[in-house]
């Protein structure tokens, strides 16, 4: 009969091996927790300051940038897509005939930038109001729990819309992750200004999703370089304030 008896120290070098990976992965994993953005994550943070702006000649330029750093042409119109919720149909579709424009002038100089992945079919199965609830859960960390109270007791409706459409139909197509949108979110807001409750929020969420202070405190000099100081140092001090009540 074949012997299917391990030697004992075959096993130990298993575990130990396993052991090394483990922690190699750990160590990996930390690691890129503490990197700097990106390109492709600082493109996106650009490209979503400039459309909330309406700079249109900076956005050209931004969204060639993005594409050449690799993003593709359904990954950057997804951004755009998706910035129509934080600063409405007038940007977001401003934002979108530039990068037509961009990807056209592309073609006639023979770049072919590559399309990218489309959004995985939803089912229509399901309320969409429980599955925006649970999107929200993910995205805060907080599941909702008691009355509603605020702009959702005192407007039931947009509160129905945000659920059903913002985080049910927006947020549930994978072209980005929640984490590439939360970093557009924050761009736009910042950019926009004026919505200081709105970006605190955001930036909660951001640093739920795993952004570390110094990867989202980066953003800042992004904006103050495509939108200006004024923005980008309002966008710090809700940070700061953020920041401050994490640590309470």
């Amino acid at each position: 009969m074949l012997n299917t008896r391990i030697h004992p120290l075959v096993l130990i070098i298993y575990f130990i091996t396993f052991l090394l990976v483990s922690y190699t992965r750990n160590a990996q994993g930390q690691a890129r927790a503490g990197q700097p953005l990106d390109a492709k994550q600082k493109s996106i943070v650009t490209m979503a300051a400039f459309t909330a702006k309406g700079d249109l000649p900076q956005l050209n330029q931004a969204l060639q940038a993005a594409l050449d750093q690799g993003l593709t042409i359904n990954e950057a119109k997804e951004v755009l897509v998706h910035l129509y919720a934080y600063c409405g149909f007038p940007r977001s579709l401003q934002g979108i005939n530039t990068l037509m424009a961009v990807i056209e002038a592309r073609k006639a100089r023979g770049i072919n930038d590559k399309v990218g992945k489309e959004a995985t079919p939803k089912p229509d199965s399901g309320n969409k109001y429980e599955r925006g609830k649970k999107v929200l859960a993910t995205l805060t960390g907080r599941p909702e729990t008691g009355p509603k109270t605020g702009y959702a007791a005192f407007s039931p409706e947009i509160e129905v819309f945000l659920k059903e459409h913002l985080f049910a139909d927006i947020f549930e197509r994978d072209i980005l992750s929640y984490a590439e949108r939360e970093l557009a979110t924050i761009s736009a807001l910042a950019s926009l200004g004026g919505v200081e409750p709105m970006l605190r929020s955001h930036l909660s969420i951001g640093l739920h999703l795993g952004f570390t202070e110094l990867q989202l405190q980066q953003i800042f000099p992004l904006i103050k370089s495509s939108v200006g100081k004024k923005e980008a140092e309002a966008g710090k001090q809700v940070f700061a304030e953020v920041i401050k009540s994490r640590k309470k």
